[in-house]
């Protein structure tokens, strides 16, 4: 239909006068009812609205004003104030949100891979532990499970929630022991932050701006490029596979056993933090809790975890601009995986990274599964994070890891090792087992090893003059040396000095 001049002429005017549309006030996600502020922090809020429009934050009888910016952004900060709640937090623009029942207190951010992932559903027994759960005051959060190729503003999240059988159902068993361990110690509300997918690399959990300033982890982009230009064949390969798979439960046989193919999305490198980190970042937190490594153990990517993790705890200091927060973390437990696989040098990266300050490791290789690479025994993991958090967090004086090592000296024959944590050094089950020694170069022979002191004493009668030392050097060892404390030594790699 042909419209005349003077028709398009009014539509130009009626559409003149009406209003441009109003962006409402909006806040992301995370801020919402029944969340939790960092206690003794500056209160940081933010969202967005209308360009130009003047928002107004109230909380705790302060206030603060901020004006959008040309892109709709504004931000305010708030003074800090003590643990408490609940209180009421009001933000008016051209609308006005009102958020009940928040409370003040510790926020920590629980994430990682599948052992951090693990459910409460899922301990042994999940019916008993979950019925106990009843703390209105410890408030939980689940981030949704998304990769995204540009960091996000905003993610997707389950609301925040009292700690009841409904809603820790779901939530990671570690996370909720370490809350759980927390709130008893501190007495003040805790909020926990879940952002976890199994089967996760670190180079996921990493901003592609530390990833790409670092030429020592350009390992991690060759690797995706292998991933990618395999995709099409493993897509070809499950097709086949699910379809034998089909075809045996139909024939009521075994179903056949496949290698497991990584998935494309959740494991390119800063997918992961682009949607599931970068839109915390603007919350103040007490710290993180991490559990992940067991998916960088094959042998093309082990070697330069050493530098890929502590890069990611730098890249999340960086962002959050909170300083050196506490960072605690798992050492992996034992498990025997296949040749393919290196725990133990996982295990040494994650010992080496103890360098970084407000660091510290929760030691689980006494406490693993060696034929499940989820153990559940998560009531121990999230207790011995707990104890790294009373000391490195809250400044409790107290033993909070196992023996670490620190150098070693030639005696003759004979290496003597030293080890911080190392009070009442005992072998669990009898002699100690776990350690080996090597010359200069040549391969590693079994050590007899006996303790003295603070100290331990190893040598082997094939080795003359032992150079180096390791313990607990497998996938799956068999060691057992602990401290006072009842807490394991990690498995370490050294040279005598």
């Amino acid at each position: 239909m042909k419209i005349s001049s003077s028709l398009l002429a009014s539509i130009v005017l009626m559409a003149a006068c009406v209003p441009a549309a109003v962006a409402e006030v909006s806040l992301p996600h995370l801020l919402s009812d029944h969340m939790v502020v960092q206690r003794d922090r500056p209160v940081h809020i933010w969202g967005r609205a209308t360009a130009g429009e003047q928002v107004t934050v109230s909380f705790r009888g302060a206030q603060a004003k901020a004006a959008t910016d040309e892109l709709g952004n504004w931000s305010v900060t708030l003074p800090p104030g003590a643990a408490g709640g609940p209180f009421t937090m009001q933000v008016a623009g051209s609308n006005t949100i009102t958020l009940h029942d928040v409370m003040a207190g510790d926020v920590w951010i629980a994430s990682g891979q599948s052992n951090m992932e693990f459910m409460m559903s899922q301990l042994a027994d999940a019916d008993k532990a979950i019925a106990a759960v009843q703390d209105p005051d410890l408030r939980v959060v689940r981030i949704d499970k998304v990769p995204s190729a540009y960091p996000r503003y905003d993610a997707g999240m389950t609301a925040w929630s009292g700690a009841t059988p409904e809603s820790i159902r779901e939530f990671s068993a570690v996370a909720y022991y370490f809350a759980r361990e927390i709130r008893s110690k501190e007495h003040v509300p805790v909020g926990v932050i879940e952002s976890n997918i199994g089967g996760t690399v670190a180079e996921s959990w990493t901003s592609m701006q530390a990833l790409s300033s670092d030429a020592g982890l350009m390992p991690v982009f060759a690797a995706r490029a292998s991933m990618i230009d395999s995709e099409e064949h493993n897509r070809q390969l499950q097709v086949v596979e699910q379809k034998a798979i089909a075809e045996a439960k139909v024939a009521g046989k075994p179903l056949p056993q496949y290698p497991w193919h990584p998935p494309l999305g959740t494991w390119a490198p800063g997918e992961l933090y682009n949607s599931m980190i970068a839109p915390l970042t603007p919350f103040a937190i007490r710290g993180v809790i991490w559990y992940q490594g067991e998916s960088n153990s094959a042998l093309d990517r082990a070697p330069i975890y050493n530098r890929l993790f502590p890069a990611l705890i730098q890249d999340w200091r960086n962002h959050w601009r909170q300083g050196d927060f506490p960072f605690l973390y798992v050492q992996i437990a034992n498990f025997k995986s296949t040749p393919l696989e290196d725990w133990a040098t996982i295990r040494e990266a994650q010992r080496q990274t103890l360098s970084l300050r407000n660091t510290a490791m929760a030691v689980t290789i006494d406490i693993g599964n060696p034929d499940n690479v989820h153990p559940v025994d998560k009531v121990d993991v999230g207790q011995r994070l707990a104890l790294a958090a009373r000391s490195v967090a809250y400044g409790e004086h107290l033993e909070y890891s196992g023996p670490l090592f620190r150098e070693a000296d030639a005696e003759g024959d004979s290496l003597r090792l030293w080890f911080d944590h190392a009070e009442g050094l005992a072998a669990r089950g009898g002699h100690l087992e776990g350690f080996e020694v090597a010359a200069a170069t040549g391969d590693f022979a079994k050590a007899d090893a006996r303790i003295e002191g603070n100290s331990i004493v190893v040598s082997s009668s094939s080795i003359s003059s032992p150079a180096r030392v390791r313990y607990g050097w497998a996938n799956n060892p068999t060691c057992n040396l602990f401290n006072r404390a009842g807490l394991p030594a990690s498995p370490f790699e050294g040279v005598a000095r």
